[in-house]
């Protein structure tokens, strides 16, 4: 009964440990997971297909011991999209169609476009940019 508390403390060591070396290293992360029963299995189960999975028969324990290593910490967070802000451009006409309101959009905004959106019997150029 001993040993088995003593094997038991042992393992929870090592989980710990490896743990904590994950943390350190990166982007490749190891989970120990106990024994080597269905170590494939168990550790594309938890996580994901392009884990990899390895029984350690080199620590002098009676029973070998099912490490998983992974991709952890993945890429960094891509940065916010710009917020969009809607302005005027004037109005649309047979004299300043779409393009003619493109143009004053580009040039009223920094980074604008316009287009021309018609209410009613008006057509008003709205424009949109990164504000």
């Amino acid at each position: 009964m001993e040993r088995k508390k003593s094997l038991a403390f042992i393992v929870n060591l090592l989980i710990i440990f490896s743990s904590v070396v994950n943390q350190a290293r990166g982007n490749t992360c190891t989970d120990g997971l106990g024994s080597c029963e269905n170590c494939d299995a168990r550790c594309k189960a938890k996580h994901g297909l392009s884990s990899v999975s390895s029984c350690d028969h080199s620590i002098g324990l009676p029973i070998p011991l099912c490490t998983c290593s992974y991709q952890c910490g993945g890429s960094p967070p891509s940065p916010p999209s710009p917020k969009i802000c809607n302005g005027g451009g004037g109005i649309c006409s047979q004299r300043c169609p779409k393009t003619c309101c493109e143009i004053n959009c580009a040039q009223k905004y920094n980074g604008g476009h316009g287009f021309c959106n018609t209410l009613g019997t008006f057509s008003l150029c709205q424009c949109v940019y990164p504000c």
